[in-house]
């Protein structure tokens, strides 16, 4: 008799404040599905950075003449030069030798050139390239993706290096992206738990409020708190 009494009072209070539930239930909905999908998100964006910074490369381009960074500008001349064999063969010494590299790719002009016809096969700029155009460059894979400014420091400025490149660069504007939108999404998600927390409180408030007289008539007749708070 009592639990049918109990179920009976819910139903009824749902019936007097359905615009409210619904609105709760909604409001709690929505809230839990960004928060899920913010944490969801997280652990994406976790395991895509694992992924890619295993793969990056640090590429080291080397002087040509048609380079315009200080280092390849003789002097005397004021010219671009390209780099020496013994200075491109020290270099590729001295980059294996790093405890912080794991494997050195040596890419010249034409295999630049070939993966760059490949690369964009289907479009015009691909007639007007050649390869001389193209500068030579050693391709390292670090053991550990952060250590960079160390073969950086230890490479840059070098006679014959032009530039060092550091792919993670790129991909880091990528995950910054992704990251910003995982904390919008928490944080809409928070303000919508929170405003669901609200609206619960309220509805509990309104429901208390329209059934008074019912409470006070079932405090004097000896009802338990429990017993009266329960539907």
């Amino acid at each position: 008799m009592r639990a049918q009494f109990v179920v009976s009072e819910v139903a009824i209070g749902l019936r007097r404040n359905l615009t409210m539930t619904i609105a709760v239930v909604v409001t709690v909905a929505i809230s839990l599905a960004l928060f899920g999908a913010g944490l969801l998100m997280r652990a994406q964006v976790s395991t895509m950075k694992d992924f890619w910074y295993d793969k990056v490369e640090v590429s080291v381009f080397l002087c040509s003449d048609q380079s315009d960074a200080s280092p390849c500008i003789d002097p005397t001349s004021g010219r671009a030069q390209n780099i020496t064999a013994a200075q491109r063969s020290q270099l590729g010494k001295d980059l294996k030798s790093l405890p912080q590299v794991e494997t050195v790719f040596y890419e010249s002009k034409q295999e630049a050139f070939t993966r760059f016809k490949e690369q964009f096969k289907d479009s015009a700029i691909a007639n007007n390239v050649t390869a001389d155009a193209l500068p030579e460059s050693y391709r390292i894979k670090l053991k550990d993706p952060t250590q960079y400014a160390i073969v950086a420091s230890a490479i840059e400025g070098r006679p014959g290096v032009e530039q060092v490149q550091d792919q993670r660069a790129l991909l880091d504007r990528f995950f910054k992206l992704l990251n910003g939108l995982q904390v919008f999404a928490l944080v809409i998600a928070c303000f919508q738990l929170l405003a669901a927390a609200l609206l619960i409180w309220n509805t509990i408030r309104v429901a208390a409020f329209s059934r008074r007289r019912e409470t006070g008539i079932m405090r004097l007749v000896g009802a338990s708190n429990f017993y009266i708070q329960l539907p």
